[in-house]
């Protein structure tokens, strides 16, 4: 789906959903909000470039798209597949910032990510995807004055991309860290490959056993991830596609602090993560669901074991169509993890978002709905039910504010006291005690 668009032909209204939260199961679809057909009238007549908010961090920032091989798995959902492929993204402290800024989304999913423009009722070439750049450098040389880069990892909502969260992981890397983004095919409407491969999604449904088993083969994502960093710290190169990996990263990454986080699934997918593999040592679920379908009680192992090392859960908004807030208070699977949890734990809740702020379409939307002049109701009813009423820049800033003082806890060991309680600067924040 274009980020911050939801598509009526799969059944979903623009009512206030959480993907993989509900009792629907369908909900899991990494969507945001349709746009009716009848702002298709009103377009500017240059096509928009997207572009994220700029870092806020001390370093400028690089990114290296790598492609990833396992050799020794396939895919359930894919006959005769014989291995996987892992495409991911690294984000960190650059020095040289020289060359060209990398493309905010590969060609071949900011075409796809065009077709479904036309078939909401806007011009095919109303935003120009392959256009739109960030604020990351391609393939520039590390900073060597960051020193060491503690690891984070994130994992992408169900039929998302890692393109998704730009603005949060541009952030991390500005701050001083090595953030890497893992795409999980199959999964996503395309993911493009080193030779004009294309792979696109092939999940069977979005029910209880289909999550089940993403959330596997995610797990297994992850710890092939974190193998393919260890190589690279050790002066290899794990890259299929043979390209030199950016100047001074490999001494850089520090795998002695890997943190984790994810949206939606991928939230879920971290906590599971956190529960199989030791090295992670510390995990966020941006408001996903810790449950493969909480209506019928079909709880993941973190469900009802918890973990042990420092979570970060952030929800926003309300549950389904309640008017209950999604918090643990709340939430049962929450709850369930919350509990059965023995590490530090911090919650925190935004009471006027909704489940697609946590991604790249909170400053998409604004961009879009002012460059095409969108208002009225309809435009207005689809923007609230992706994500929320909350004031744009105050939710981005927020979300890359905790999410960095979170690892800066418990990754750096630095003291982050803006974890401690309310911040008057992050108005839009609640703590969940």
């Amino acid at each position: 789906m274009m980020p911050g668009m939801s598509a009526r032909k799969h059944g979903f209204s623009p009512a206030r959903r959480r993907a993989a939260a509900y009792p629907a199961a369908a909900a899991v679809v990494a969507v945001c909000c349709a746009v009716p057909a009848a702002v298709a009238a009103v377009a500017d007549p240059d096509p928009i470039r997207l572009h994220p908010p700029e870092p806020t961090g001390p370093y400028s920032v690089g990114r290296a798209d790598l492609h990833l091989v396992d050799e020794s798995r396939g895919h359930p959902w894919v006959e005769g597949a014989e291995k996987r492929d892992v495409p991911v993204s690294v984000w960190y402290p650059a020095e040289d910032t020289s060359g060209e800024r990398a493309p905010y989304m590969p060609d071949a999913v900011a075409e796809v990510m065009a077709g479904q423009v036309e078939q909401l009722g806007l011009p095919r070439d109303a935003v120009d995807f392959a256009g739109s750049d960030t604020d990351a450098f391609a393939r520039a040389d590390a900073a060597p004055g960051a020193g060491k880069l503690p690891v984070v990892l994130y994992s992408h909502g169900f039929r998302q991309s890692r393109h998704q969260a730009t603005a949060q992981l541009e952030e991390l890397a500005s701050s001083g860290y090595a953030a890497v983004a893992m795409d999980h095919p199959y999964e996503t409407s395309a993911v493009e490959l080193p030779g004009g491969r294309i792979v696109r999604d092939a999940a069977p449904g979005s029910g209880a056993e289909a999550l089940r088993t993403a959330v596997g083969v995610r797990v297994a994502d992850t710890r092939f991830v974190l193998d393919a960093l260890e190589d690279i710290a050790e002066g290899r190169n794990p890259d299929a596609a043979g390209r030199a990996l950016p100047r001074g990263l490999s001494g850089a990454l520090d795998l002695s602090a890997v943190g984790m986080y994810g949206h939606s699934l991928g939230g879920l997918t971290v906590a599971e993560a956190v529960l199989a593999d030791d090295r992670i040592d510390a995990g966020a679920d941006l408001d996903g669901t810790i449950a493969y379908h909480v209506g019928e009680e079909e709880w993941a192992e973190s469900t009802v074991e918890g973990v042990d090392r420092p979570f970060l859960l952030m929800g926003g908004g309300v549950i389904g169509g309640s008017a209950d807030p999604h918090t643990s208070g709340h939430a049962p699977d929450w709850r369930m993890f919350r509990r059965a949890s023995t590490g530090p734990f911090t919650e925190l809740y935004l009471p006027d978002a909704e489940h697609m702020s946590f991604t790249d379409s909170q400053w998409i939307l604004p961009q879009v709905g002012r460059r095409l002049e969108l208002n009225g109701r309809k435009w207005e009813d689809a923007v609230t039910g992706s994500v929320g009423t909350v004031d744009p820049q105050r939710s981005v800033a927020a979300q890359r504010a905790y999410i960095t003082a979170f690892f800066d806890r418990h990754l750096r060991g630095e003291g982050a006291p803006l974890l401690d309680g309310p911040s008057a600067e992050y108005p839009a924040v609640e703590f969940v005690g």
